[in-house]
């Protein structure tokens, strides 16, 4: 289960990166608004918001791969503690995204889903 935690952590890893690149990249091209449901001049305004939100999510995606590459490895009480860190925290976001806007439910349980998944199955390994 520590081998489907650190895969799982990966996943939830990649999801963020993308996410990263959506926002600190993207944000104002076509492509960045489309996701985003925003106007060329919402995106402008609010394109330093965006940028430095991204970097919060490349920075859980690193620790996150950190935690899952080290368990992997066979460290696992640091291991453990860096991928729960990371995912707990996409965890949180997730949670505070569906529950300050219902209308981002799915994008909330894109961010959640593999962080929880891997939680769970970390949790389960631990037993």
């Amino acid at each position: 289960m520590g081998q489907l935690a650190a895969v799982l952590a990966l996943v939830a890893a990649a999801i963020h990166a993308y996410i990263f690149v959506l926002e600190a990249v993207w944000w104002t091209s076509p492509r960045g608004r489309a996701v985003f449901g925003t106007t060329e001049t919402e995106a402008a305004a609010t394109r330093q918001l965006a940028f430095n939100q991204g970097f919060y999510n490349l920075f859980l995606a690193v620790i996150a791969t950190v935690g899952a590459i080290t368990l992997l490895s066979g460290a696992t009480t640091i291991g453990s503690t860096l991928l729960a860190a990371g995912c707990g925290s996409m965890l949180a976001a997730g949670l505070v995204l569906v529950v300050s806007d219902r209308t981002k439910t799915r994008p909330a349980l894109v961010q959640l889903g593999a962080p929880l998944l891997a939680l769970v199955a970390l949790a389960i390994s631990a037993r």
